[in-house]
């Protein structure tokens, strides 16, 4: 007899099958494999003593401060900790109860609904002279030969920036920002690009963002997060995809002392507020993205909350994009100048897939797909 101890698995119900479990034990033992950890800020007291209970009754756990139990403060933070199956019984149970409760139970609930998507690799080309990174510039006629080279690397989504928008960038006119695309989008429209892959415009300027959509782009990278209804009603118009970023501050002033008293309730709060305006004027979930910005009015501590929490954000039931393709926090982790940061580049994306994230924005196609390749055969 041989016994050895398993690693994670992504596929736990396929693991079971291949073993040969029935099918109804595939369900119920699935869901005892998957270990969740939540994090509860600012319960009422009688709530957390109630939920430590609970928690305890189906074989989960809820770590509390001491004092908790003596009602010392109004409220707690606490973590709950337990499988899938303990957390599933555990919301149905919250429902009836009070405090406040009841709330969290419907929270729960939208994390256990949470959707995977697969994972694909969006390629950069930027339409201008100042992006961070000098070897994603290009003009029109080489931009598209850079976009037709990352199609055959494997880019399923080719990301199109006419403006930068690094820290410390300013602003350029719409009549500049309509001069460097339109070659560009006429050039996509005329080969009829956009059959082989997704194209996206990087612009929040609206007369820009038709103008692609118009010449066979499909998503709109929308830095401002939304802010602006007009290209809401251009996603809608055209049935493309919206990609809400968040950003505190803009472009110019973002990286000026950063502050938050919670970056990830913050930035939940943030895409709540905009997931509600999109619906109340038609544009779904299932036409969304989330970008919480990485290197957008962060420090490094901020980003690095964002990514290890970024399962959090599953909640909204929208595909998750992150971009931190050879950013400055690298740099602030191990000294590296730009053109060093892919091996951090890929070690932060890879992380990010395993937390969640289905879009991959990236300078480096070719070594990504060879990344992501053989990490998702390891899981």
């Amino acid at each position: 007899m041989d016994i050895y101890q398993l690693g994670n698995m992504k596929d736990k119900k396929a693991a079971l099958q291949k073993l040969g479990v029935e099918s109804e034990g595939v369900e119920i033992m699935s869901k005892k494999m998957e270990l969740l950890f939540f994090f509860l800020k600012d319960l009422k007291t009688p709530a957390v003593n109630i939920l430590k209970q609970d928690a305890l009754s189906v074989g989960a756990e809820l770590a509390v401060p001491g004092g908790a139990i003596l009602c010392e403060k109004p409220f707690y933070d606490c973590i709950l900790i337990g499988t899938k199956k303990h957390i599933e019984i555990l919301s149905h149970k919250e429902l009836r109860q009070p405090f406040g409760l009841k709330s969290v139970a419907k929270e729960l609930k939208k994390f256990l609904s949470s959707k995977t998507y697969p994972v694909q690799i969006m390629g950069i080309v930027n339409l201008n002279e100042d992006s961070f990174f000098e070897g994603s510039r290009f003009v029109a006629q080489e931009a598209l030969l850079e976009c037709k080279k990352m199609i055959s690397q494997g880019a399923q989504i080719i990301d199109v920036g006419p403006v930068s928008s690094r820290p410390g960038s300013l602003e350029v006119s719409e009549e500049e920002e309509l001069r460097r695309v339109k070659p560009f989008c006429d050039a996509l429209k005329q080969e009829e690009l956009y059959k082989k892959a997704v194209f996206s415009i990087d612009s929040y300027t609206p007369s820009v963002v038709e103008y692609a959509l118009q010449s066979g782009f499909s998503f709109i990278n929308d830095i401002m997060g939304a802010a602006d209804e007009v290209l809401i009603r251009l996603a809608l118009k055209y049935n493309a995809k919206l990609c809400i970023m968040h950003m505190q501050g803009s472009p110019k002033t973002m990286q000026k002392n950063p502050y938050y008293e919670d970056v990830t309730v913050e930035v939940s709060d943030f895409f709540e507020e905009r997931i509600a305006k999109c619906e109340a004027l038609g544009l779904t979930r299932e036409h969304l993205i989330l970008d919480v910005g990485i290197g957008f009015g962060k420090s490094l501590e901020h980003n690095l909350v964002l990514l290890k929490n970024l399962a959090h954000f599953k909640k909204f039931g929208c595909e998750l994009l992150i971009g931190a393709s050879r950013k400055s926090m690298i740099d602030h982790i191990i000294p590296a100048p730009i053109k060093e940061r892919l091996p951090g580049t890929l070690a932060i994306h890879l992380k990010a897939m395993e937390n969640g994230a289905s879009i991959i924005r990236c300078h480096d196609v070719p070594e990504h797909q060879q990344a992501l390749k053989v990490f998702e055969a390891m899981r």
